[in-house]
């Protein structure tokens, strides 16, 4: 059984020093294909040489809500450079978060709307975060949404903002929440579309049931998408082989 790793942080500190060893448990656990998210400009340089060092890792490059007061033209025009790299696959981490409003808000709708016009111009996909920002996100959506694919990463929001991206043609993905005693998501992972479902850690975050309260890891992906399966009542390697398939599709690896 072979999965993805669709949004993990190998470049966080807390897993950094360690990488070589994350990767080749990851392997050995049957997670063949990482995907190392940036948050900003000081994440970019160190996902690419990780997605250079090894083949199953790839990057991406984009500026957090949280960092969004700190955007500025150049780090954009450095973005749109680093996008037209064949191992940078995405436009990300973006989004919004309300829930912490380390930006202000005017400025993580213009830093959103700033990726959502890159996105459509290089053709590669969104990774976006929402917390507590739902009404705004999808207010940026239908205005500037239109000719972008994306997915609403460890998604745990409203039903509301899950029906709009899926009728835009938009991804979920699932992260270790998913295990956990209080998780009040499952009607949100029965409900995605069997090619458009996805699976992730957010290393080295949320980690799952067994391992929670430790670092996350991608290895540990392999909970998240059997907890997955059993929600949805699918067979695990049938439901792992269509989130691996869909991770594919939707980076474009």
């Amino acid at each position: 059984m072979q999965l993805i790793d669709t949004h993990a942080h190998l470049a966080s500190g807390k897993v950094a020093a360690n990488v070589e060893g994350i990767v080749q448990r990851a392997a050995d656990a049957g997670v063949g294909t990482i995907v190392s998210i940036a948050t900003g400009p000081e994440d970019w340089d160190a996902d690419l040489a990780l997605a250079e060092r090894f083949p199953g890792v790839y990057a991406t490059a984009g500026i957090h809500p949280h960092a969004a007061s700190q955007a500025s033209d150049e780090a954009f025009a450095r973005m749109r450079t680093l996008l037209a790299h064949p191992r940078v696959v995405g436009v990300g981490e973006t989004g919004l978060d309300y829930h912490y409003d380390f930006s202000p808000r005017d400025a993580q709708r213009d830093n959103f709307a700033r990726h959502l016009e890159i996105s459509r111009e290089t053709g590669k996909p969104l990774l976006v975060h929402n917390r507590t920002s739902d009404e705004d996100l999808r207010a940026l959506l239908r205005e500037a949404g239109q000719g972008t694919m994306g997915v609403l990463h460890s998604f745990s929001s409203s039903r509301a903002l899950l029906e709009e991206a899926l009728a835009m043609g938009w991804y979920a993905s699932f992260s270790g929440m998913v295990t956990f005693r209080n998780f009040e998501g499952a009607d949100f992972v029965r409900m995605v579309p069997a090619d458009r479902i996805m699976v992730e850690t957010d290393t080295p975050y949320l980690a799952p049931v067994p391992h929670r309260g430790k670092t996350n890891e991608p290895a540990f992906v392999t909970h998240v998408a059997a907890r997955c399966a059993e929600l949805r009542g699918e067979d695990p390697a049938g439901f792992a082989a269509r989130t691996t398939e869909n991770a594919r599709r939707f980076y474009g690896i």
